[in-house]
């Protein structure tokens, strides 16, 4: 169940990067839709990672040195 789970976000991925491409080069609408959910997608996940990241360091600079 788990292999079948992360080949359908295997799948999505794949198919959004595809609709970036190809809107880049001028698709339909749909796809423009697409790419610019993908974009958003993963410009949120990179923001998340980075407040993470920021919060763990400010936690592990407590050494008290």
């Amino acid at each position: 169940m788990i292999v079948l789970v992360l080949l359908g976000a295997l799948a999505l991925t794949v198919g959004g990067c595809v609709c970036v491409v190809w809107a880049d080069r001028g698709g339909p609408r749909w796809v423009r839709a697409v790419a610019h959910v993908t974009l958003a997608l993963g410009e949120t996940l990179r923001r998340a990672r980075k407040r993470r990241r920021r919060s763990l360091n400010q936690s592990g600079d407590s050494t008290g040195d």
